[in-house]
C-alpha cells in the first residue's frame, strides 16, 4: 500500500490539529508513550515533530508534508511548498502574534531604542533580521524558556508569541511592537508534488482540513414554509447565500434549507417561527466545501 509520510505538530498544536482532523473525517490517536499515532486512514504513516523542527524536516524529504506554523517556517528558512493556510492555534481560532515587549515601567518606547541592549527570545533567526531591517543593533540570544520572567531583570526586551495578550498583561509587561502574524500551514516537500499519487493525497487532505474550518462556528438550518410567508421567512434567514427552496408535496408548501453562524440561530429561530416557519431543525456541520 501507498503511504504519505505526515509531520503532525507536537506540543502546542497537538490538541487542536487531532480536532481539526477528526471533523475532516481523519480521526488520529496519539498514546503518551509514542510518537507514532494510530489513523484511521491506512495511506497515512504519521509522526510526532516540535513545529520548530517541522519545516526543515519536510524540506529534506523525512515527510512529505506536514503541519506548522509560519513562524516556523521564516526562522528556519526551509525551502518547502505551501498548500494552504489554516487559521487556528493553540486556544482558539485566530493568528498568534510573536511581540517585542519590555516591562510597563521601562522607558523603552520603540524598537529603536534598543540599540546596544540584550534581547530574549526563542525566534533568533527572525529577530535578528527584523533588527538589521530596522538597523538596531542588540545582543539576540535563545531563551530556553520562562522568557516573560527575563525582561527588565536578565534581558531589557523579550521577543514572545501571544494569542491573546493575556499572559503579557499578568506578567505586567507593554508590547513595543508586533513583529510577526503566524497562522498554521500545511506544507509539502517540493519533490513530493512530483508523485501524483501523493500530490492527489495531499490535495484531497487540504481540502478537507479547510472545509472543516470553514465549518467552525456553522449550522445549518431547516424548515417547512407555507407560500405565502416565504418573502417574510427569507427576509429572515441570513443564510450563507441564498437558501435552497424546495417545492413539497403539498402545492402550498415549500423547505427551506440554508447556512448560518451559529451565534445567530438562537436570536433568529423565534423570529422565523413568527414570521411563518415550521418544523425548524437545527444540525452542526462537519465540513464546508466551497
Amino acid at each position: 500500500m501507498k503511504k504519505l509520510k505526515l509531520g503532525f505538530p507536537k506540543g502546542s498544536l497537538q490538541d487542536s490539529t487531532i480536532d481539526l482532523f477528526k471533523k475532516a473525517g481523519i480521526r488520529i490517536n496519539v498514546s503518551s508513550r509514542s510518537y507514532y499515532p494510530i489513523s484511521d486512514d491506512d495511506e497515512l504513516e504519521i509522526m510526532l515533530v516540535r513545529s520548530q523542527e517541522m519545516a526543515r524536516y519536510v524540506q529534506d524529504g523525512f515527510f512529505d508534508a506536514g503541519l506548522t506554523g509560519y513562524d516556523w517556517i521564516c526562522e528556519s528558512g526551509a525551502k518547502v511548498k505551501e498548500i494552504c493556510e489554516l487559521n487556528y492555534a493553540k486556544s482558539g481560532f485566530r493568528p498568534v502574534r510573536w511581540v517585542l515587549a519590555v516591562p510597563e515601567d521601562s522607558k523603552i518606547k520603540s524598537i529603536k531604542d534598543l540599540q546596544g541592549k540584550r534581547v530574549a527570545t526563542e525566534l533568533v533567526n527572525y529577530t535578528k533580521k527584523y533588527f538589521a531591517k530596522n538597523k538596531v543593533k542588540a545582543d539576540i540570544e535563545f531563551s530556553w524558556g520562562a522568557t516573560e520572567a527575563k525582561a527588565g531583570k536578565l534581558v531589557d526586551a523579550i521577543v514572545e508569541l501571544t494569542e491573546t495578550g493575556s499572559s503579557l498583561r499578568a506578567n505586567k509587561l507593554r508590547i513595543v511592537d508586533e513583529m510577526l502574524i503566524s497562522t498554521t500551514r500545511f506544507i509539502t516537500n517540493i519533490e513530493t508534488l512530483n508523485d501524483n499519487w501523493k500530490k492527489e493525497k495531499i490535495e484531497s487532505m487540504a481540502m478537507l482540513l479547510k472545509g472543516a474550518l470553514a465549518a467552525e462556528g456553522m449550522v445549518g438550518l431547516k424548515m417547512n414554509v407555507p407560500l405565502e410567508s416565504l418573502e417574510k421567512v427569507t427576509t429572515v434567514l441570513p443564510s450563507l447565500k441564498k437558501p435552497t427552496i424546495s417545492q413539497l408535496s403539498d402545492k402550498n408548501w415549500c423547505a427551506l434549507e440554508g447556512i448560518l453562524e451559529e451565534k445567530t440561530v438562537k436570536k433568529i429561530i423565534p423570529a422565523l417561527k413568527r414570521a411563518g416557519a415550521t418544523g425548524i431543525i437545527e444540525y452542526p456541520l462537519n465540513k464546508i466545501i466551497y
